[in-house]
Order: structure tokens, then sequence, then C-alpha cells
């Protein structure tokens, strides 16, 4: 079912259509699994009702933003798993990974996994903004990509990490996991739909700063440490996606990230003895 649920995220971009027919296939699944509840089905029917009348509806001004603003604060509560009715499974529960880090816990999260579906319908041009805001060289780039182990070596030295090797079992299911629920729907709320909505207010530079702060706010969980660290992750990911025009730039940024934590460092965070 999770590979499904993937692969009607893979081909978004590309198709909407066979996307939207895949993802019915896995919604299929995840009522036949329990994944999807009554409750949730329920929710998911006003949410696919007030798409279909913002698609209906997007020449009249008014009507199209109060059904956009309502589709996002759909997406912000999907994000969050607000909305009741899903079973997400947990597929890895409170592991230790090294003998330095701290317990983890992975859920395959379907509520999250939708929110690119909303977003591209409140902004069409989600996944592909047209020219970027700057074009850079290949040096830039270089350097923006070097950023990853940087930021990851800052965090050690302030003590937020440890180097520490891992190659764990459940590998496979975090990539596909962190590759299409996460990084993929959180870029498509931040960057895709967040950021390019602000640069069309503010402009391209105010936009990636509150965005990357909306973003590090977002991991308030963590820590304050955490909240530093995602922050300056939004800017990475902002920049990538400022200069590309492409969501799938900062998508890979932003598991490029992720894979080389779970790889090389701690995870999720140094647990002090």
């Amino acid at each position: 079912m999770w590979g499904v649920l993937s692969a009607s995220l893979f081909f978004l971009p590309f198709n909407r259509l066979i996307a939207l027919v895949v993802l019915a296939a896995a919604a299929g699944m995840g009522v036949y699994h329990h994944i999807l509840t009554p409750v949730s089905l329920a929710c998911l029917g006003v949410i696919a009702i007030a798409a279909w009348l913002h698609q209906l509806y997007h020449h009249q001004r008014a009507v199209s933003l109060a059904l956009e603003l309502f589709l996002v604060a759909c997406s912000i509560a999907l994000f969050y798993h607000l909305i009741p009715g899903f079973n997400n499974p947990v597929m890895v529960d409170q592991e230790k990974v090294g003998p330095l880090s701290s317990l983890y816990s992975m859920y395959y999260n379907f509520d999250k996994a939708l929110v690119p579906f909303l977003l591209i319908v409140c902004l069409p041009t989600l996944f592909n903004a047209g020219q970027p805001d700057k074009k850079v060289g290949a040096s830039a780039w270089v350097l923006l990509v070097l950023c990853i182990p940087a930021v990851l070596m800052l965090a050690v030295a302030l003590g937020g990490l440890k180097v520490e090797m891992h190659l764990p079992p459940w590998i496979l299911a975090f990539i596909m996991a962190n590759l299409f629920f996460v990084s993929m729907a959180e870029e498509a709320l931040f960057r895709g739909y967040l950021q390019q909505r602000l640069r069309q207010w503010l402009g391209p530079y105010p936009a990636l700063i509150i965005t990357a702060l909306l973003f590090g706010a977002a991991h308030l969980a963590g820590g304050m440490l955490m909240v530093a660290f995602a922050t300056l992750a939004g800017v990475i990911y902002g920049l990538a996606w400022m200069w590309s025009g492409r969501l799938w730039v900062p998508i890979v940024f932003h598991f490029g990230l992720n894979l080389t934590h779970l790889l090389f460092f701690t995870y999720p965070l140094y647990q002090h003895p």
C-alpha cells in the first residue's frame, strides 16, 4: 500500500490524472487495512468537495480565496495529524540507531502524504514556478551542496550531534518514507506553497527568511537547538528553490540532509550519557 501511495506522489508533478487514480487505489488499500476509517473518509470527502469547488469557481476571486484558505488550513491540519480517523502505523518504535543516539520512532503517515495533493489545487505552479528568482553558476550550487554537511558538523560542534555511522535494517523503509511522506510533503508546504506565495507579496528574500523561520518553528518539539538547525536548513532549501524554480530540487536537498544525518551522525539527536 505504501509503495502505491509513494507512486501517486511520484506521478503528481507530471500527470495529475494518473496520480489521482493511483491515490484512489492507495486509499482503497488504506480502507482495507484500516489505515483510513469512516471518520477520516468523511473528512477527506469534505476536503475533496472544497477542492472541486475551488476548481469550479477559480475565476471568482473572493470565493476562490476563501476556498484556498480552507484547503491550506486542511493541509496544515493533515501535516500536524489534527484530522481524526487516520491510523498511521509505527514502523520503528523507540529504537536507538546507535549507542550515542537518542530514541527514535518512525511512522508511515497517510495524512501528511496528502498535503501536496491539496496544495497543487491551491497553486498549480507548486512544482514548477517558472523562471528562478536568481540565476547562479555551478560554483554556487557546489557551495550550497557543501552547506549540508557543514550544518551537520556545526550541530556536532555545538553538542547537538556526534559522528556515529549507521546502516539500520529499516533503511529502505526510511528512504521511502522520508523522501515522499516527509521531504516532499514538507517542501510542498514550505517552499512550494508558502515561499512561493510570500514571494508574490513580499519579494524573494523576505519570503526566503520568513519561510525558513516558520520551518524552524515547526521543529519546536525537538528543542531550540533543533529549531536553529532547521531554520538554517530551511535557508538552504529555500535557496535551492529560488535558484531553480523547481520543487524537486529542495526535495532532493532535504532528503539528502536527512539521509546523511541518519547514516553518519547520531539520529535524531545525541543522547548525553
